[in-house]
């Protein structure tokens, strides 16, 4: 981000309660996903993703349950 409005606009966000910076959050997240057009994956993605969805057909009991992660990270915490 660059120049003052920026750093200002920010710094007035910080300054807002929680529940009106999720708000703004979602607002945000809402306008992304308006525009999903805009996010494309290259084709070095694309066959990253169907090399470990193949994997996971394969062997869906290996590796770990989202839970299962995230306990293990929190734990680190």
């Amino acid at each position: 981000m660059s120049g003052n409005v920026n750093k200002d606009s920010i710094e007035n966000i910080k300054k807002l309660s929680i529940a009106e910076r999720i708000l703004i959050v979602e607002d945000i997240w809402d306008s992304i996903m308006l525009s999903q057009e805009d996010l494309s994956i290259s084709d070095e993605q694309k066959k990253e993703l169907d090399l470990r969805l193949e994997s996971y057909k394969k062997n869906p009991d290996e590796g770990k349950s989202w839970k299962e992660v995230k306990d293990n990270i929190q734990s680190q915490i």
